[in-house]
């Protein structure tokens, strides 16, 4: 833990309650440090702020194309939406293009996002389709179903297309895939742990888009699909669908399970990945815009946009403020 720093505080009576701990590693896309707080070598689980670098075989094999796959399509191989209707009938149509049933998808079932987030009420069946990956397993299918392998063990680590997977993903972030460290996601799927500056730097190349020199058009296609459907990579009530629109087009973030976020800027070529190492939500939202807002990338109108997410004071049932919750770390710039 001496490697991690206090990133949000809370605090009740001028008394201190609550420390949230982290650290931020804040990269560019030839992976050179720009600033950081606590530890920016971190190792953690990347969650779903892989997605887009999962989607990467598929795209570099010319997989939207090849199914029709529209531009909300693409965006869904990036998400972790909340199973809205939206959602639902875009999944459907990947699948009805790629020849395979709901079952194939071996996502599982949990209830769907949108019901926590108080949209609607939560559907008489739940599915597969509902499940938060369901996008990004539908891609895995059809690169299975393009390149003629077994859709049935799509998920296993030594599978052709989680090899591929790994490969693509190390290229992406500047390491060796034996760097990279299994484990298995909610999902099922293979996830890797990785140090925070090198996710950073996965995203900066993400949100250069054609600039980038191996990875230049999938690149394009997954950030623009990202940036276009903010509504379709999470949903109603989500973080990830506010960032994307304060950010009018130049921000690309997406949020992990268990305290992960990511967000990189198309027009500086550089990204942040960060970590709460308790997973908890409203810290890692409210340390995301610290972050932006200490690098200098909010205007006034985006920090009014983003209150709901920011370190806020804290109010009772009654609506009386009994608390505040404030960033407690500074970035420290690298030389």
């Amino acid at each position: 833990m001496t490697t991690l720093v206090p990133l949000i505080e809370t605090w009740r009576g001028g008394t201190l309650e609550c420390q949230f701990f982290g650290a931020v590693a804040v990269a560019d896309t030839r992976g050179r440090l720009v600033a950081h707080a606590g530890d920016p070598h971190w190792v953690t689980f990347s969650r779903s702020t892989l997605k887009a670098f999962q989607a990467l075989p598929f795209l570099q094999a010319g997989g939207p194309a090849r199914f029709g796959f529209s531009s909300e399509q693409v965006a869904l191989l990036c998400a972790s939406h909340n199973g809205e209707p939206v959602h639902v009938r875009n999944v459907d149509a990947m699948l009805a293009r790629i020849g395979q049933p709901v079952r194939a998808l071996q996502c599982g079932c949990h209830v769907p996002y949108y019901v926590e987030h108080g949209v609607g009420p939560a559907p008489a069946v739940v599915d597969e389709r509902y499940h938060n990956c369901s996008g990004k397993h539908a891609g895995f299918l059809a690169w299975c179903v393009q390149h003629g392998q077994a859709v049935g063990t799509y998920t296993a680590p030594g599978h052709p297309l989680q090899q591929a997977i790994r490969r693509d993903v190390a290229r992406a972030v500047g390491l060796a895939p034996e760097d990279l460290r299994l484990g298995v996601d909610g999902c099922s799927a293979p996830n890797y742990a990785l140090p925070l500056s090198h996710l950073a730097r996965g995203y900066a190349r993400l949100a250069s888009g054609e600039r980038d020199a191996e990875f230049g058009a999938s690149f394009a296609q997954l950030s623009q699909a990202m940036v276009a459907h903010p509504d379709l990579v999470s949903g109603t009530g989500r973080n990830d669908l506010a960032f994307m629109r304060a950010g009018r087009g130049d921000w690309v973030s997406k949020a992990g399970a268990d305290g992960v976020q990511a967000v990189g800027s198309i027009c500086r070529g550089q990204a942040f990945a960060l970590k709460v190492i308790d997973g908890n939500r409203t810290a890692v939202h409210a340390a995301t815009v610290a972050v932006m807002d200490q690098l200098g990338w909010l205007d006034a109108r985006q920090r009014e946009e983003l209150r709901p997410w920011r370190a806020e004071p804290i109010a009772n049932a009654r609506g009386t403020q009994v608390g505040e919750r404030k960033p407690a770390f500074r970035l420290r710039t690298t030389a």
